[in-house]
């Protein structure tokens, strides 16, 4: 990740046109009239080695006859005289270019592309490389259009981010014919340098930017998206539309997990474990974006419909319930006070129809009743024009009750020229309104679905089930010898012995190579038996034939062994058959059959699938996916969005699957992803569950010999190895990061810490920390920050010490709170080596923080860390530095040069070296 000189790209001082021209319909002619006729107020410099002149101003030849280095070039040169111009620009001093040109993928004499050759000339001097192939960017708040588009754009709170050059413009003629304004409209093109990520950084603390929309075609690294989409939408919404939704599953899997978890799938789970909202439509962005910005916050999906006509309340229905939405439930006393003056012939129920007559009178009161409901979430209301009452009427008289109400409501206003005078009254009052029964309900489900998003980044999980001792390295050796043997896809015996080691709970199962040894292992297990066909070649047995279930005795294992060794090769004459899997045959009252399972896919690493299992997996295709790390709050919403999840709980005197044992399947299962790199594809199907628990009967698991890239997942996980034991006085102490379900141990430190201590940590007084917050500091990206705890036996947190890098890892600032009766103990200053020894290890550049004059304790104890003052005190606080590894540029920052720890490497234990200052 990195914003390193982004702000030379997006809030540019100066611009140069390599290839500039006057001849009519060039991009270099098009660039030059947009920005001058943009406004821009900084030196534009063309540069043509063939013309004195372009667009009325003096030209320079080449790069080196600039006078100064611009901040920006736009470049629209062919693609072979490229990379000589980057290293030009370079040595300039030039830190940003656009990359209009396309092409350069094209090959030199030597083999390399042109892209490659003009990335590493840019690297030396950290320029950052918009495009190629893109059209450009707009920055209409600074008058700049550095683009060949062929309309500007209005100022605005929006930001646009797109790969494609044809929707980006296309978008800016849309968004001007509906005086939609931006704050940038960004065309990334290739991507070679600035991607999403990087935009997504910078544009997450640019004060003008109230919102982010993307048209994303594709993701290229994965992490580095995650990491920034999570961080940026913490601050601002973000609204994606990813192209691409029909793409055709891989041709070939070797499980059902395989085929079933396809590409968009797993864009919608990223984008939704990011905290994005996905929409449809590029239309959908700007609705969507003007309805989080309008519409008031609110919790769950009950929505109650106030209209003036049966039939838009019935379409509105329908929209609501086929998006997952609920309608609302009239309370009595509100039925009550409706029928108190409302026609007989209302609806008498939600939709709350008041009847074509209705007056603007009616409208008011009605709405204010719905509006007191505590059982409705938020309202829409419809009017369709009547000649009783106009539009305008109906919205003088309902804006009162709405602007004094805590509820948002969404409005639609039916009709053409006769509505248009409610919707602009509502708009003026800044309150959202549609003209169609579904698009108001869409934009509920949109507002709906984000709040899930964003509650999603801050939901405290329970604690995470424990696994067995060594897990993984068991798991390893049986990956390991399959390994050896040349075996890429795992026996069933076999992968439940992976599953066994992760503490999954499997049926009996005995591998068998003979008919014979079939009978003595049934009769080993006991009555009755299943028995499944042993092949490498075989992955899903019971579509040959090759399982048999419910055999009562020795003869009839016998019978089927035989039976199912002719069956299977008339279906696959080429499988190697090696033997059968003799299992105990399990009776689960009041049991459901579904799948849990695993897959890797190429853009964002593993997946986790849950769904409807057994053999007619493929055609229910009731199945979700998510990434993993999972913790018990992510998994239950992995469950939850599958059709299967009804069946699961309690109906028709039938008790509850037990979701906890499931969902603590579903959390090993992302464990054995994120540990063991060799699994490429798990099935477990079927897995039964029921009200006691659950079992798996069956398993297959893809393997692949070859290291994978640590980078492979795309949230890092749970980093376990950095994991310590402290001994504090008379107690072990733990020093460990910080978890999710850490939540309300950190809110009982805080309330523990008396008031000087929480005035010290927090610059002000503290009291409760409401949840959202505490989520915050306890749902990190370990990825860019870190906190550790220290914990003691009865698992009561005693300290909190954390760090938060800057997108480059140039700088990050600390701040620790131990409690109270803690200090004077030594567990601050083991917090604080602990984070110390990570950052440096981690390559991070300088740690900081800022304390109070006043907080002499913390003053002396990052003194004896090895931190000094970076400057005088100003207003009563001072930033305390210390630098931990060389800048890796001259143009690092211009902050005063903290000290330096000279030998800050771990010796062989781990422990910070002795002459370390910390």
């Amino acid at each position: 990740m990195s914003v390193r000189n982004l702000e030379h790209l997006f809030r540019p001082s100066s611009v140069a046109v390599i290839g500039a021209s006057d001849r009519t319909g060039s991009v270099g002619a098009t660039v030059m009239r947009n920005l001058l006729g943009g406004g821009f107020k900084g030196p534009i410099q063309p540069i043509n080695p063939r013309h004195a002149v372009v667009a009325g101003l003096k030209t320079v030849a080449d790069v080196d006859a600039m006078a100064i280095a611009p901040d920006l070039a736009i470049i629209c040169t062919p693609p072979s005289t490229i990379p000589a111009i980057v290293r030009a620009l370079g040595r300039k001093g030039t830190k940003a270019a656009v990359i209009l040109s396309a092409g350069l993928g094209q090959t030199d004499s030597q083999g390399r592309t042109y892209l490659q050759l003009a990335l590493e000339e840019a690297r030396p001097h950290l320029l950052r490389i918009l495009g190629p192939n893109c059209v450009g960017l707009l920055i209409p708040g600074i008058a700049l259009n550095a683009s060949f588009a062929h309309i500007g754009a209005r100022t605005g709170r929006l930001a646009f981010v797109a790969q494609s050059g044809a929707l980006t413009t296309a978008m800016l003629d849309w968004a001007a014919s509906r005086d939609i304004g931006f704050s940038h409209f960004i065309s990334l093109g290739d991507s070679a340098d600035v991607d999403f990520g990087d935009v997504l950084d910078y544009l997450a603390t640019d004060p003008e930017t109230h919102a982010i929309l993307l048209y994303i075609e594709s993701i290229s690294h994965a992490r580095k998206f995650m990491s920034a989409a999570r961080a940026a939408a913490r601050n601002k919404p973000i609204i994606a539309v990813k192209a691409g939704r029909t793409a055709v599953a891989a041709k070939a899997a070797a499980s059902h997990t395989g085929a079933l978890a396809g590409a968009d799938d797993v864009y919608d789970a990223a984008l939704r474990r990011a905290g994005i909202l996905r929409v449809d439509s590029t239309l959908d962005l700007f609705n969507a974006a003007e309805t989080l910005a309008l519409a008031r916050p609110f919790t769950g999906n009950r929505l109650a419909i106030l209209t003036n006509g049966g039939g838009p309340g019935v379409m509105a229905t329908d929209a609501l319930v086929l998006g997952g939405g609920k309608l609302a439930t009239i309370s009595e006393r509100s039925m009550s006070e409706l029928n108190s003056f409302l026609p007989p012939t209302w609806s008498h129920g939600d939709p709350v129809d008041i009847i074509g007559d209705a007056s603007a009178a009616r409208y008011a009161r009605s709405l204010q009743v719905l509006l007191d409901d505590p059982q409705a979430d938020a309202l829409l209301m419809i009017h369709a024009p009547t000649a009783i009452a106009s539009g305008a009427e109906i919205a003088q008289a309902c804006l009162p009750v709405i602007q004094d109400a805590r509820r948002s409501v969404f409005s639609c206003w039916m009709g053409g020229e006769t509505a248009r005078i409610g919707r602009e009254l509502f708009a003026a009052a800044g309150l959202p309104s549609y003209d169609t029964p579904e698009q108001a309900v869409e934009a509920f489900l949109q507002m709906m679905r984000y709040r899930r998003n964003q509650a999603m980044l801050v939901e405290t999980p329970s604690s995470a089930p424990a696994l067995p001792a060594h897990a993984a390295d068991m798991a390893r050796s049986v990956i390991e010898s399959a390994c050896i043997d040349g075996r890429l896809m795992l026996d069933e015996s076999d992968a439940k012995d992976v599953l066994r080691a992760y503490g999954i709970p499997v049926a009996e199962t005995r591998r068998v190579d003979t008919v014979d040894a079939a009978v003595d292992a049934a009769t080993a297990i006991g009555f009755p038996v299943a028995m499944k066909i042993l092949s490498p070649d075989v992955s899903h047995k019971s579509d040959v034939g090759g399982v048999t279930l419910d055999l009562p005795c020795a003869q009839a294992v016998r019978n089927a062994a035989e039976l199912m060794t002719l069956r299977v090769r008339a279906a696959c004459p080429a499988a190697k058959l090696i033997g059968f899997t003799v299992e105990r045959m399990v009776r689960m009252t009041g049991a459901h059959e579904v799948i849990i399972g695993a897959s890797t896919d190429p853009t964002f690493g593993p997946v986790i699938l849950f769904g409807a299992g057994g053999t007619s997996v493929e055609v229910l295709d009731d199945k979700a996916v998510a990434l993993p790390p999972l913790n018990n709050a992510l998994a239950r919403e992995l469950v939850s969005r599958t059709r299967i999840a009804k069946v699961l709980a309690a109906h028709r005197n039938l008790p509850a699957a037990n979701l906890d044992a499931l969902c603590d399947v579903l959390i090993r299962v992302a464990r054995m992803m994120e540990e063991i790199p060799q699994v490429m594809e798990l099935d477990i199907n079927p897995l039964l569950v029921n009200a006691d628990g659950v079992m798996a009967l069956d398993a297959r698991i893809r393997i692949e010999p070859a290291s994978v890239s640590p980078q492979r997942l795309a949230i890092r996980p749970y980093p376990a190895e950095l994991e310590s034991m402290l001994k504090l006085r008379d107690r072990q102490v733990q020093l460990r990061p910080i978890r999710p379900e850490d939540e309300p141990e950190l809110g009982r430190l805080l309330s523990e810490c008396n008031s000087a201590d929480r005035h010290f940590r927090f610059f002000g007084t503290t009291g409760v920390m409401p949840h959202s917050q505490l989520g915050r500091y306890t749902q990190i990206d370990y990825d860019r920050e870190m906190a550790f705890v220290a914990m003691d036996s009865r698992r009561e947190m005693l300290g909190e010490v954390r760090a938060v890098a800057d997108p480059d890892n140039g700088r990050a600032e600390f701040a620790i709170l131990v409690r109270s009766d803690c200090q004077g103990s030594g567990l601050g200053r083991a917090l604080l080596e602990k984070l110390v020894l990570y950052c440096h290890r981690r390559g991070t550049g300088t740690l900081y923080g800022d304390v109070l004059a006043s907080n002499a304790r913390m003053l002396a104890l990052a003194e004896k860390c090895g931190f000094a003052a970076e400057s005088e005190p100003m207003d009563g606080v001072i930033r305390v530095a210390l630098i931990l590894n060389e800048p890796r540029s001259r143009h690092h920052d211009s902050h005063c040069s903290p000290p330096r720890a000279p030998d800050c490497r771990p010796t062989s234990d781990g422990k910070v070296r002795r002459n370390c200052p910390a």
